[in-house]
């Protein structure tokens, strides 16, 4: 009995060796990670979105250089606005990560330069569904050269109604978080006339670009995106 007692505290010993292991490498982990939040350079920019809905008119996002940057982008799809295009370089090859948060009802795509998808959030895309959850977990890798994100309504979403989002890109780790503001297009800047409905969400996000400071930096990637939705309050 004694042997088959000893055993048994050996056991309970090594098993609370590990548990103590994990939660004195979880709070390393955490620490490192609040160091390098406290490290990070913020850069926030606002931006008129083409009124095209051609990819080569693409809103702007950055660079995604790996380790190096994060890019964020929040903005929406207005009443009859039927897509966004968003354009992003990366500079060398490695396994990219996608967050995104928003309005039920969103299509987003990943595309070539030459406009072939990657990468597509509706599971009836097949293949190129299972890439986007790769996308999603960071399992996705992405060649050196420059690519656009895609962002639609899915079918039978009305047009009329407003889908607000948020996009964030990053490969591995980052020193260097990008925040964009897309706001609706200068009408001025277009041959094209904006409808009330677009000339409304302008004005009301001219309004939001004052509560920038809203979002919060040095969080996860999720929090981040969610906090974001503060600028359309």
């Amino acid at each position: 009995m004694s042997d088959a007692l000893a055993g048994v505290n050996s056991m309970v010993s090594g098993l609370t060796d590990s548990i103590n292991n994990a939660i004195s490498a979880l709070q390393a982990q955490k620490e490192q990670e609040a160091a390098a939040a406290a490290n990070v350079q913020e850069f926030q920019k606002q931006v008129n979105k083409s009124s095209s809905n051609l990819q080569g008119q693409a809103t702007d996002m950055g660079i995604l250089a790996k380790n190096v940057t994060r890019l964020n982008v929040v903005s929406n799809l207005a009443a009859n606005d039927k897509v966004d295009f968003y354009k992003f370089r990366v500079t060398s090859k490695g396994e990219a990560t996608l967050g995104q948060v928003g309005d039920d009802g969103l299509r987003v795509q990943l595309m070539s330069r030459l406009g072939t998808v990657i990468a597509d959030s509706n599971p009836d895309s097949g293949k190129d569904y299972e890439k986007f959850q790769k996308l999603q977990t960071g399992e996705l890798t992405l060649d050196r050269g420059d690519y656009s994100i895609r962002v639609t309504r899915e079918k039978g979403e009305s047009e009329k109604e407003t889908k607000n989002y948020a996009l964030q890109l990053q490969m591995g780790g980052y020193t260097q978080d990008y925040d964009t503001v897309a706001k609706q297009p200068d009408k001025s800047s277009s041959p094209y006339q904006m409808s009330t409905a677009q000339q409304t969400m302008l004005s009301g996000l001219n309004d939001a670009i004052t509560s920038l400071s809203s979002i919060s930096y040095g969080q996860t990637g999720t929090e981040k995106l969610l906090g974001s939705f503060n600028l359309f309050v």
